[in-house]
């Protein structure tokens, strides 16, 4: 039963392989096994290729029975179609294009199972690239909200600096009036007289206006810093939704990438495995010699196309035949008398009725 599975899975004639010796129907069944597993391992390649795209069993596992057909329909397609007829290099010229496509189906296999096999090490420079696009994408919105930030912190500076410039004002006329009342400046007379009076009423002002320039300022930097809190609050935000793209950063084409960063010699290893399983059935038809079946096949459609060949060839025969029996059959009534003296009776009496039915249209006319 799996015998004759294999058998149907190599694309050959089971009707005439039924015939044929033990060892021919072992050597097919061993190439439709061939073929039969591969399209397994490009169903299992494709279904996991698959799953990195959607993220969906059932999906991956539905769009890789697909795939793995295709590649069973087209393996067993170039395998059938490689004839055992003429010479060794006329039958690897045939077989041309069909290894050609084997090695691209080859690479279509190997390719997801390489990402599996590399899984760890392609997930290690995953995260190393993670890595630094989280570093560079925090500095590039950073630089988004930086201008802003300096613009409201050199708001709060600048009022600090009043503040201390006024608080400083104020010092200096409380030295002033004190040094007053004592004497060592100023009129440089002891006691609170009109000058020390005066430069009083300048520090109290110059004092008041300091208290109402805190009381402002305070209001404007509590403003100031909800505005840099609402700003932080943004950027933390945008961090947050960036940072979720960054952390999908691993479908198929990004792990591919990261597979080309690893050594190259072990993926290449993994492509010759199988390249070898992919071409193997195509090689082993070309170098196997010219067996029973094959004799049998050739034997069966070269019968077909020797009839059809009869036959056209009869066609075309019978044709030639039938243009000259007609061209004598013509040329033998051109020159029959009586049927030269009828035609000419009656083409007589037509040219005559044209005339008459002339004549009474022009006397019509007239």
């Amino acid at each position: 039963m799996l015998k004759q599975f294999f058998i149907i899975c190599s694309g050959a004639d089971t009707d005439l392989l039924k015939t044929s010796s033990i060892g021919e129907q072992n050597k097919y069944a061993g190439i439709g096994a061939t073929i039969f597993f591969t399209a397994v391992l490009a169903f299992i390649a494709s279904s996991y290729a698959l799953y990195t795209i959607f993220d969906s069993l059932f999906t991956s596992i539905g769009f890789g029975l697909v795939w793995g057909l295709l590649i069973f329909n087209l393996d067993r397609f170039i395998v059938s179609t490689i004839k055992k007829r003429g010479s060794f290099f006329n039958q690897l010229f045939q077989a041309t294009p069909r290894l050609i496509l084997a090695l691209i189906i080859a690479i279509v296999i190997s390719k997801p199972l390489e990402l599996k096999i590399f899984e760890k090490e392609i997930n290690q420079v995953l995260l190393i690239e993670k890595n630094a696009m989280t570093l560079q994408n925090q500095d590039d919105i950073a630089l988004q909200f930086l201008p802003k930030e300096t613009e409201l912190k050199q708001k709060i500076t600048a009022l600090k600096t009043n503040i201390d410039t006024k608080e400083a004002e104020v010092t200096a006329l409380y030295n002033t009036y004190i040094t007053e009342a004592e004497g060592t400046s100023g009129s440089n007379k002891l006691g609170k007289g009109p000058v020390y009076k005066e430069k009083r009423d300048k520090h109290d002002t110059a004092l008041a206006e300091l208290q109402l320039l805190k009381t402002e300022s305070k209001d404007k930097v509590a403003i100031i810093e909800t505005e840099l809190l609402l700003l932080k609050t943004k950027y933390d935000s945008q961090i947050v939704n960036t940072q979720l793209i960054i952390d999908g950063f691993d479908g198929l084409m990004a792990r591919v990438t990261a597979l080309n960063t690893l050594p190259w010699l072990p993926s290449f290893f993994i492509f010759l495995l199988f390249l070898a399983i992919e071409t193997s059935p195509i090689i082993a038809k070309l170098l196997s010699p010219k067996g029973e079946y094959d004799f049998k096949l050739e034997d069966q459609e070269t019968a077909i196309k020797t009839i059809v060949e009869q036959r056209v060839q009869e066609r075309k025969l019978s044709v030639k035949a039938d243009f000259k029996i007609n061209d004598k059959i013509y040329t033998d009534l051109s020159e029959d008398d009586e049927l030269y003296q009828y035609k000419h009776k009656n083409a007589r009496a037509l040219l005559q009725l044209q005339a008459d039915a002339f004549y009474k249209q022009q006397q019509k006319a007239l």
